[in-house]
């Protein structure tokens, strides 16, 4: 399976919820959200190894999506940006999120996901996540 292939396929397993498969395209020490600060935004917090980021997908339980469209996806030898249409809403408080995100995905030789980045509107996911 090429990089294309696997974001792909771990789209296709957001979309029906199957975390589990997600979780094997994935290296054992993978950097979820590297380089990224603390915004107090539960979702975008920088994890690192595979049971961390089961820590992600746990997070999104507060959200009702109501739209997640990934729009290009470009690669280059080792990376895979894709842009992505999104809509949710918080669960608890009812706010809405409409954005245009990038995800990028940075893989090892063996084909497996070392590094994941969300590129999002920070301040529109700050203010949705508080209570």
């Amino acid at each position: 399976m090429n990089k294309l292939e696997t974001v792909q396929a771990i789209y296709a397993a957001f979309g029906s919820g199957d975390i589990p498969s997600i979780i094997e395209y994935l290296h054992p020490d993978v950097e979820w959200e590297h380089d990224m600060q603390d915004h107090g935004v539960p979702w975008l917090v920088a994890r690192r190894g595979r049971e961390s980021v089961v820590g992600f997908f746990q997070t999104l339980a507060a959200i009702d999506f109501k739209r997640f469209e990934p729009r290009e996806l470009l690669e280059n030898e080792h990376q895979v940006m894709a842009t992505i249409s999104v809509e949710f809403t918080m669960r608890a408080s009812g706010r809405e999120v409409k954005d245009f995100e990038a995800h990028l995905f940075t893989f090892d030789e063996s084909g497996r996901v070392t590094r994941f980045r969300h590129f999002v509107d920070t301040h529109q996911h700050w203010l949705a996540a508080q209570e």
